[in-house]
């Protein structure tokens, strides 16, 4: 299975913009689960903090962390409409260039 990293906005100016961005990101992931690839889907990572107990914590750093360990080791990156706007997104894609990891913007270019 091909390893895509799939990067785009998450944060945004209110509640209804950042779950409209996580609908996207987790309803493209899911497209490219279905056609045989292996998603990494960052819109996702609510659920570690839905399973933090009162004692624990992860910040921003750790997820950033986290996800750009992911990056290294993916196939290629595939964009969504709007990540230039999002500063993560530009990160991620400066990784991937600097690493030689190929970015798709269209999900039906990826083979």
């Amino acid at each position: 299975m091909k390893r895509v990293y799939v990067a785009g906005k998450y944060d945004d100016k209110d509640i209804t913009s950042i779950l409209n961005n996580m609908r996207l990101g987790i309803r493209t992931c899911t497209e490219l689960l279905l056609k045989g690839f292996a998603p990494f889907c960052p819109w996702l990572d609510y659920h570690f903090a839905l399973m933090l107990r009162d004692n624990e914590k992860l910040d921003r750093e750790s997820y950033l962390k986290y996800s750009m360990t992911w990056l290294g080791v993916s196939d290629c990156v595939l964009t969504l409409p709007n990540w230039e706007k999002s500063v993560g997104a530009l990160d991620e894609i400066e990784k991937a260039k600097k690493l030689g990891i190929r970015v798709y913007h269209k999900i039906n270019e990826i083979k």
